[in-house]
């Protein structure tokens, strides 16, 4: 359903997973770094399998479903960030770089969501 053109957004969510796992390896190894750092890991992972889930997907509205999910790992992602920030275990500059990417992430499955939708009713 990508036509080529979803490449972009797959390998800028898989880039953005690595660099969250970057970020992961310097949490305190304590069960609150374990903890957020499974959390943030496996969130910012499936927003790209899940785009990779909707390459596959077999109709429009299957398509839509799993953007729609890959869009609901990126909001929580945001939220483990925001989480990890406001306790102090990432400074503030990692934290600027990895919520732009994720913010921009967000905007462009919301795009691809409503660009479906409309192409729908045409």
């Amino acid at each position: 359903m990508f036509y080529g053109k979803g490449k972009d957004i797959r390998e800028r969510s898989l880039n953005f997973a690595v660099e969250i796992i970057k970020m992961s390896n310097g949490l305190p190894k304590n069960p609150a770094g374990f903890e957020l750092a499974k959390q943030i890991i496996r969130s910012s992972g499936s927003v790209g399998a899940n785009l990779s889930e909707a390459n596959c997907a077999r109709t429009q509205k299957e398509f839509i479903s799993c953007v729609a999910i890959s869009l609901k790992e990126a909001e929580e992602t945001k939220w483990w960030l925001n989480l990890l920030f406001k306790s102090d275990l990432i400074d503030e500059e990692p934290f600027n770089n990895l919520d732009n990417e994720n913010t921009e992430i967000i905007k462009i499955l919301v795009t691809i969501i409503k660009n479906t939708k409309e192409n729908d009713r045409v």
